[in-house]
């Protein structure tokens, strides 16, 4: 659409700025082939610094197809934007205090550690003041997931040690975080008689969701700097062996009685990658026992779909992440319903022979409504059931499917199937697509209850 028609309803006109308002750090119209270079440089500089987000660029058709001396400017002209750096010193002073005076401190880091690349310094952090330390689901892999001071990830699906930790603690440490309600449950009742800290660039974020003792608003990795020059090392011995029982009582687990279960789908997938593929899950519970059967070892390690919850993720950002990385293996964890969001990508897997492996977990159910079905709603299915009753199959057919697009694939129905398919998948160059055959029953454990809190965990 020309500038020139812009508001006028021309054929295939659509307000993109407003309806990405909502949903970007920033939005550009450009009308004037000569700002396109400048846009595009401040664009990227929006997008990249900060706390990271989209940021749109609208070119006009007649832009698009203008001519112009090309010029690309040396930097930014986003005089008034700044984003902030250090903390004050009296800041730094401030956290310390509150961590000497605690008895039970508990770290808890979210996506904003992996965002300011700061995982080296929240590792010397939580070593030097030997503080217990739980990420959000989007901030796993910033601490390696054996860790001894690792409780893995907290929130409606994470550790249940974790959660007891992070709500019985005396000091919370949030960095980079945001008190999400998939991690709180009721803000209200979220670690209500714990002292907090709270750590991020976003001014936007301190006590949104819940009230904090001390706001700094700053460079989450300048602050964990700045910390670690002075360590304050504490005796946390009763504390850390609290956290060892609830541990040793409620480690991630399941019960295997014979049938192909996806958890341990997962596992045998680690140990075949020795720990080290790239992780991409969709949405759902695939999603969830990725996370919780594939421990992480480093940062941006495992890729998901985390505040907006999209189906269809898996597979498009995958072949992202293989691009980017073409000597690791990646690998497509999905179930069968979040798979077909957008099962066309098979056509560019094949055509551009990106070397993803996928592994569908396949139990003819949309699993994580089915699970909410059963625990909450008395197992009453609203269109959550996939399969087709007139095919004596799993339907449908992804191994056809992918054989379609010239790319193989294999059907595994029980364990003794699985390691040699898996072995093949990962042997066998470029593409490749394993469908694991489950059962709908298995249900993502532990559950904190929606609106619930963390005594309300469901552990069977």
């Amino acid at each position: 659409v020309p500038a020139t028609l812009i508001g006028r309803n021309a054929f295939q006109e659509t307000d993109i700025i407003g309806m990405t308002r909502p949903i970007v750090k920033h939005s550009y119209l450009v009308l004037d082939v000569k700002d396109i270079a400048q846009t595009i440089v401040n664009a990227f500089h929006l997008a990249a610094s900060g706390r990271p987000g989209p940021v749109v660029v609208d070119i006009p058709k007649n832009a698009q197809q203008a001519m112009a001396p090309f010029i690309f400017p040396e930097t930014h002209d986003l005089s008034n934007y700044n984003v902030p750096t250090k903390a004050s010193d009296e800041e730094i002073a401030a956290i310390k205090d509150m961590i000497r005076k605690a008895e039970r401190p508990c770290v808890y880091s979210g996506g904003g550690i992996i965002h300011a690349e700061a995982s080296k310094e929240l590792v010397e952090f939580v070593e030097k003041y030997n503080l217990p330390i739980t990420t959000t689901l989007l901030g796993a892999g910033a601490i390696p997931e054996d860790h001894p001071l690792s409780l893995r990830w907290l929130g409606m699906h994470g550790t249940y040690y974790a959660n007891y930790a992070a709500n019985e603690c005396d000091l919370l440490i949030c960095l980079g975080a945001r008190f999400d309600d998939r991690v709180t449950g009721p803000a209200a009742g979220f670690a209500k008689d714990a002292k907090k800290i709270h750590v991020d660039i976003d001014l936007s974020e301190i006590n949104k969701n819940v009230h904090v003792d001390l706001g700094v608003i700053a460079d989450v990795k300048e602050v964990l700097k700045a910390l670690n020059e002075d360590p304050i090392r504490k005796d946390y011995t009763a504390w850390h062996a609290q956290i060892a029982e609830w541990k040793k009582a409620h480690p991630f687990s399941y019960k295997r009685d014979g049938r192909l279960k996806p958890q341990y789908v997962i596992e045998k997938l680690r140990e075949l990658t020795n720990g080290d593929a790239i992780i991409v899950p969709g949405v759902g519970q695939h999603q969830m026992w990725a996370a919780q059967f594939y421990p992480l070892k480093f940062p941006r390690q495992l890729l998901t779909s985390g505040g907006l919850g999209s189906m269809g993720f898996g597979l498009p950002a995958a072949m992202g992440a293989k691009v980017a990385f073409p000597d690791k293996t990646v690998v497509n964890i999905d179930g069968d319903g979040s798979f077909q969001m957008n099962i066309q990508e098979l056509g560019t897997l094949s055509t551009e022979d990106i070397g993803v492996k996928m592994i569908i977990l396949n139990n003819q159910h949309l699993g994580m409504v089915a699970q909410w079905e059963d625990r909450f709603y008395g197992s009453v299915r609203g269109n959550t059931e996939l399969m087709n009753n007139n095919s004596q199959r799993a339907y449908p057919d992804f191994v056809t499917i992918a054989k379609g697009y010239e790319i193989p694939g294999i059907e595994v129905f029980t364990e003794e199937e699985l390691e040699p398919a898996l072995k093949k998948m990962l042997e066998t160059p470029g593409p490749f697509l394993l469908d694991c055959h489950t059962l709908y029953h298995d249900h993502v454990l532990p559950m904190m209850p929606p609106g619930k809190g963390y005594k309300d965990i469901i552990t069977e």
